[in-house]
């Protein structure tokens, strides 16, 4: 999920950024716990660094290994004089992407649906109805255009970001335009896929979607912090965002220093209708332990989520640039996950927020990390990177030395 199309950069970011917008006030160090191994205290050390270095307002960090926590931190602040705790709630994004996949799976395991089985059974008036399947929704393979990359809804959004974003009219602005491939025959992140996903799975499931997530997702996962809205309303206590993205909607000049706060934006643009959602960084955690481990899931579901069934799939095409290429080792897409080499992880970046939730089964290290930006962190476009997801390489590298986390590939950056 990456708002809007102009920060369509995700697990695109490299090492090369970690030190490309210094110049933040040091924040100084909280006391360390005395459960905290030498270990824990190298990490949280690499990102109080990594917060000073890189224009960031707040990070908030867990890490664990075989579920046992290695590190928890927050750091910085959320608010001017208000420093950031761990107890705090962020946009997750496009990690209700996993849930929905984990959802998908729990219905082919119960032989409710198959994964090939086509959207025509749901949606029969759906453009390639008879040939987009429920496998291409999940996996973004199914040629849809992507509603966020079409500049008649970005002018709309950031005219208002306060407003909620029915289905049909996102989906209005979907099909206002062609395909961009034939199904099946390359690859295109599109969140028209996961809207349209998320409306088949009510179906399927005979309630709304919020709801079937609730009770077959996140409550087995044991998540007790996260919590769909179709507002922009965030339960308390608030991790605040703040970002310039609007600034050439807004017609600032680049010279003219420019940050708003975007915390209450309603970001239901991005996710199916049931899945805008908030969480925190514990649960954040769970998540990764639980989809990178298949918790819910039989073995073949697990394995058709998570293999890297697309690696050497996929061109750049004119119709849908930025967001079609080749997947590499990376970044290569499953069902509702990211995989990057051995590590599968999810990381959303959206209105002044940015999160990355990773696990590597081999070692069972999960990863969680969410930041929010100071203003220097925005170039003079308002543009940005996913710095959640550069501390986690930095983190993995740590972690895994054998098995770190690769550099995601720069043609995956379109920021």
């Amino acid at each position: 999920m990456r708002r809007a199309g102009r920060l369509w950069c995700g697990a695109a970011v490299a090492f090369a950024v970690l030190a490309a917008f210094p110049g933040c006030t040091a924040h100084k160090p909280k006391p360390t716990s005395a459960a905290r191994t030498a270990q824990g205290d190298a990490i949280v050390a690499t990102a109080r660094d990594f917060l000073a270095k890189n224009n960031l307002r707040a990070i908030l960090l867990r890490v664990t290994v075989d579920g046992k926590d290695v590190a928890t931190e927050a750091l910085g602040t959320s608010l001017d004089g208000v420093p950031a705790t761990t107890a705090m709630r962020f946009r997750n994004g496009a990690v209700a992407f996993a849930y929905i996949s984990t959802l998908l799976l729990r219905f082919v395991d119960e032989k409710k649906v198959g994964l090939d089985d086509p959207v025509e059974r749901w949606m029969p008036t759906l453009p390639e109805a008879g040939k987009v399947t429920l496998r291409m929704l999940a996996n973004h393979t199914s040629g849809y255009p992507d509603y966020e990359t079409y500049p008649e809804f970005q002018r709309a959004f950031y005219a208002d970001p306060f407003q909620p974003w029915p289905y049909e009219r996102r989906l209005g602005y979907a099909f206002s335009r062609p395909q961009v491939s034939a199904p099946g025959t390359n690859w295109s992140y599109a969140h028209t896929n996961f809207m349209i996903l998320g409306e088949i799975l009510a179906k399927v499931g005979g309630k709304p979607l919020d709801v079937l997530l609730r009770e077959r997702v996140l409550a087995p996962m044991g998540l007790t912090h996260t919590t769909a809205t179709d507002t922009g309303a965030i339960p308390e206590p608030v991790l605040h965002a703040y970002t310039s993205e609007r600034r050439g909607a807004l017609g600032i000049a680049a010279q003219t220093a420019f940050s708003e706060e975007s915390t209450f934006w309603n970001a239901d643009w991005g996710t199916p209708t049931g899945a805008s959602q908030t969480t925190t960084i514990e649960d954040l955690d769970r998540t990764a332990i639980a989809v990178g481990t298949g918790k819910l899931l039989s073995p073949s579901s697990y394995h058709a989520m998570t293999d890297q069934s697309l690696l050497g799939f996929g061109q750049k095409l004119d119709t849908c640039v930025p967001s079609c290429f080749t997947q590499v080792t990376g970044y290569n897409y499953g069902l509702g996950v990211v995989r990057s080499g051995n590590w599968l992880l999810q990381n959303p970046l959206l209105g002044g927020y940015a999160a990355t939730m990773a696990y590597l089964p081999a070692g069972k290290v999960a990863i969680s990390v969410a930041v929010t930006f100071l203003p220097g962190a925005f170039d003079c476009d308002g543009r940005y990177p996913n710095l959640s997801d550069a501390l986690f390489r930095l983190i993995g590298q740590s972690m895994a030395p054998q098995d770190a986390p690769p550099p995601a590939p720069a043609h995956v950056r379109a920021c």
